[in-house]
């Protein structure tokens, strides 16, 4: 058995990022809510880097921050002045020299490679290549570096203001990253220059020094939609197309309907079970997991939200985090629950605030109801017992126990624990006064002909 290959992975997140027009680090702008960092930290973790390297501007602390949430391992390493993509890998030197069978080079503001991508590269080193380039073919390759090709083996990779007119009709482009050899990346690295206009040390020149040396090149391809980096904001909402694309089409051949598939928006980390139906206009921020059979209708919000086996969410529902829906609850239209589980075949079918709680199995709480979790210091829990039937519009102040099998009377406001199987009914005495809205009208009416005939 072939020990396995060990592997860095060095990711370049030093870039200013001026088109973004932002106070944020560009590579901290989310996709699926998830920073292009972090998609790309993640991507190469997959892929099976054992160590990372991320090279960070001086003058941005917050990426390596980023960087260390993600991968608590990671090392950070630090561009003080912007001199080229090579210039910002040797950056990373001291991780470099500790000796790696193969040498990964991300961008962090390229979210969308694959691990199967990484992997594929890492394969073309195992097979013999010192670097390995991925590419893609451009619809259009205005701009881009063309990779030149020779009897199988890439020669080169020229800027497209450098190109010749032969050279510009290749439609097969630089996507700008790399896989060296780990015996060689270093010697590579460190000879090339920066004999441009420039005046700044490129990558790109690794397979040229390579080719001088004798050793392999080769490119891989990858389809332009993966390879898509973000500069602007425009680039920025084309990846986020891109992750949904896929979510969607990956949901859906796991086993989940969804009535309109381009109007549903998955996190990152959402996970879809069997069975389940998503009805159109749904968002899953980041932390939701839907158990098999389970419905979200149309037009709810959920995040941070565990949803059982056949339970119903919406529609306009919205799941808070710390949620947990047990088998076959219900939350129905215009229903908020923050931080609370609502027990097996439990009701919360709508206009209701469930916040700080704890809803037994099979209770069911009326329209209206509200648990008063928050005295403006604290928040404290309200704890339902299983079958309670909280009757509509009442007021649960917490902290407040509602027994099992106990009965709360409609317009009620329970500052009070309930005992079990008791009724509970906490609201003003009703005075009915007759004739008061007749003289009422009467007197209002006067008043308005005595105004109308002093005027």
């Amino acid at each position: 058995m072939q020990p396995a290959r060990a592997c860095l992975a060095i990711v370049l997140a030093a870039g200013e990022g001026t088109r973004m027009k932002s106070r944020q680090s560009k590579v901290l702008h989310q996709v699926a809510g998830r920073s292009l960092l972090g998609h790309v930290l993640s991507s190469v973790a997959e892929a099976g880097a054992d160590a990372v390297a991320v090279v960070i501007s001086s003058e941005r602390p917050e990426v390596g921050a980023e960087a260390l949430k993600v991968a608590p391992a990671a090392r950070i390493a630090t561009q003080h002045e912007r001199r080229g993509t090579a210039h910002a890998t040797l950056a990373a030197r001291e991780v470099i020299a500790a000796g790696h069978d193969d040498i990964l080079i991300a961008f962090a503001d390229t979210p969308l490679v694959r691990p199967e991508t990484f992997a594929a590269l890492r394969g073309a080193l195992a097979g013999g290549a010192a670097v390995a380039v991925l590419g893609f073919e451009a619809r259009d390759p205005t701009g881009y570096g063309r990779l030149v090709e020779q009897d199988g083996k890439l020669e080169a990779i020229v800027e497209h203001k450098d190109a010749t007119r032969a050279q510009r009709e290749i439609r097969l482009c630089n996507a700008g990253l790399m896989a060296l050899a780990g015996e060689h990346a270093l010697a590579i690295l460190e000879a090339i220059g920066d004999d441009n206009a420039q005046r700044e040390f490129y990558l790109t020149d690794a397979v040229a020094i390579a080719r001088a040396r004798g050793l392999g090149a080769v490119v891989l391809t990858a389809p332009e939609s993966e390879v898509q980096g973000v500069n602007d904001r425009a680039q920025l909402a084309a990846a986020e197309a891109e992750f949904q694309r896929r979510k969607r089409h990956a949901v859906m051949l796991d086993g989940a309907t969804l009535i309109a598939p381009e109007t549903v928006f998955f996190s990152y980390d959402t996970r879809i079970g069997r069975d389940v139906v998503i009805e159109p206009n749904v968002v899953f921020g980041p932390g939701v997991s839907v158990a098999e059979g389970a419905v979200i209708h149309a037009f709810s919000h959920l995040e941070g939200a565990t949803v059982g086996a056949g339970a119903s969410v919406g529609p306009y529902g919205r799941l808070r985090p710390g949620t947990t829906l047990a088998e076959k609850a219900k939350v129905g239209n215009f229903v908020e629950v923050k931080a609370a589980e609502i027990g097996p075949g439990a009701k919360v079918n709508h206009l209701t605030y469930i916040g700080d709680a704890t809803v037994g199995a099979a209770a069911n709480i009326g329209a209206g109801t509200i648990t008063c979790n928050y005295d403006g210091f604290v928040k404290s829990k309200t704890t339902i017992g299983a079958n309670a039937f909280v009757g509509s519009n009442s007021s649960l102040v917490a902290p407040v126990t509602i027994g099992e099998g106990a009965y709360v009377g409609s317009g009620s406001v329970i500052i009070a624990d309930v005992e079990a199987d008791a009724l509970a009914v906490g609201r003003g005495r009703q005075v009915d006064k007759p004739g008061w809205a007749k003289t009422f009208r009467e007197a209002a009416a006067a008043r308005k002909a005595a105004k109308k005939a002093a005027e």
